[in-house]
């Protein structure tokens, strides 16, 4: 029965995902310390223990009648973070109350992670930058390459490295738990952030990256253009291997009031949209996690193929927003926090009822909220969104059919390429390595055995090491 019911959801959920009509709408919330308020943890524990997060969401996923969740959408690992020493967050229990979210501390402008003069050491080898300058700054135990090493300094790499390990293995696990328990389908897949964003977040700070688009334009171009190969390769490469469910995209500091449109245009979408464009000519669907209002920046999506992303619409006007890209795409959220937090049940009907009737009457929508939900949503209000979206979100036309668990969301048989589509050649960037096998085979003289297996071995290993520090930058 609860396999059936697996079928069933993951059926509505793809169904959506590519902009058609299923037999209801799919719920499919983002919920992170909502889980734990639910489940009667504290932000300390589910951000600090994560067994406790992946039990606090499948107990609102099997409570709950949901098509898809984020089996921990908490996500940031503090057990990893301290590992490492990492000092941009302020850990719940630590550093702030333990039923306060996790916080990111942005550093001071003098004091960003990477200096306004080094960007052409971060263009000439992104992954060495951030092994022998960025992490250095960004822990207080791992020790700059000018100075001795230490006790701390080795045991932080090693402690991180198995943490991480130890973190990402338990995904697998738990997804199965939440299909098997409550029949509900694991939501995303992957990570992708745009090479603007991170230099505005972990490199340069905000700050940092306004004043080099004034002083230093090209140079934040090159910038850019030097992370794309290694931030598609992460997205790649954490992908569901299914080619089933999307990879999360989180938007930050790329649209208006952050740039300019001029800016968006110049530097933003050309270093992104041909990444977004060769993950689905892999065959993955990006979620497009516009956190902030991006309706200026709208049409700049209608570029893309049809039903390559999935847009989630946060403080943008979700009714504007289907009017502009619906034809193309899926869209998900647009049930604002406030509301869910602070308004009433009856309130929250109300928004669901509209948004559903307005932009949901033809297929393509996924109730969810407008931002991940943290502690402060109420559960009556949760309950009232579920409810709604289940009694004004069925399409009686369309008849309910179980989906086959080979079932995909790909580019059509028949779509065509041009020669500008997806990724450009960037000179001189080897994505997925550290230190490549063409070096060390340089250092091993004669191999009287297996070459092709030593260089296998060597570069699944390598490529570990590689993950591992963009990872770090991208998910924590």
């Amino acid at each position: 029965m609860m396999e059936e019911r697996y079928r069933e959801r993951l059926n509505r959920y793809l169904t959506a995902m590519r902009n058609e009509k299923p037999d209801m709408v799919p719920i499919r919330p983002f919920v992170a310390e909502f889980t734990a308020k639910y489940a009667g943890f504290t932000c300390q524990e589910v951000t600090h223990d994560y067994n406790k997060a992946f039990v606090a969401a499948r107990k609102c996923a099997a409570d709950f009648d949901w098509d898809a969740v984020v089996s921990n959408m908490v996500y940031v690992w503090t057990g990893l973070t301290e590992a490492l020493g990492l000092v941009y967050y302020g850990v719940p229990g630590i550093h702030i109350p333990p039923d306060t979210g996790f916080q990111y501390r942005e550093p001071a402008e003098e004091n960003a992670f990477m200096k306004a003069d080094e960007y052409d050491e971060l263009i000439d080898d992104p992954t060495a930058f951030l092994y022998n300058t960025w992490l250095p700054r960004v822990s207080s135990d791992i020790r700059p390459l000018d100075s001795a090493s230490s006790y701390r300094n080795n045991l932080a790499l090693v402690k991180g490295a198995m943490a991480m390990n130890t973190y990402f293995s338990a995904f697998g696990p738990h997804v199965e738990l939440l299909r098997k328990e409550s029949g509900t389908v694991s939501a995303i897949a992957g990570i992708f952030k745009a090479p603007f964003d991170i230099l505005a977040d972990k490199l340069r700070g905000y700050i940092g990256l306004t004043m080099d688009m004034m002083q230093q334009p090209d140079k934040v171009l090159a910038a850019c253009e030097a992370l794309m190969p290694h931030l598609y390769n992460t997205a790649r490469t954490s992908a569901d291997p299914a080619h089933q469910v999307p990879i999360g995209y989180w938007m930050h500091r790329g649209c208006i009031p952050f740039v300019s449109k001029g800016q968006f245009e110049s530097h933003y979408w050309p270093t992104t949209k041909p990444i977004i464009e060769e993950l689905w000519r892999d065959g993955h669907q990006t979620l497009f996690y516009a956190e902030g209002d991006w309706t200026h920046h709208l049409q700049s999506f209608t570029e893309l193929p049809d039903a390559s992303i999935v847009y989630h619409v946060d403080r943008g006007d979700i009714f504007q927003t289907h009017q502009i890209l619906g034809h193309k795409f899926c869209l998900s959220g647009g049930i604002p926090n406030f509301e869910l937090a602070y308004g009433s049940p009856e309130k929250v009907r109300d928004i669901c009822k509209r948004v559903i009737e307005c932009v949901a009457q033809d297929g393509g929508y996924i109730v969810d909220a407008s931002a991940i939900m943290q502690n402060d949503t109420s559960v009556e209000n949760m309950r009232a969104l579920t409810e709604a979206a289940r009694e004004y979100g069925v399409y009686s036309s369309v008849s309910a059919k179980l989906a086959d668990l080979d079932e995909t969301i790909t580019p059509p048989a028949d779509a065509t390429f041009e020669p500008s589509y997806g990724m450009p050649e960037i000179p001189g960037q080897q994505a997925g390595t550290c230190f490549p096998w063409e070096e060390k085979r340089k250092e091993m003289g004669e191999i009287p055995g297996d070459a092709d297996l030593a260089q296998r071995i060597w570069e699944e290993i390598d490529g570990m090491a590689n993950g591992f520090i963009w990872q770090v930058l991208l998910s924590f």
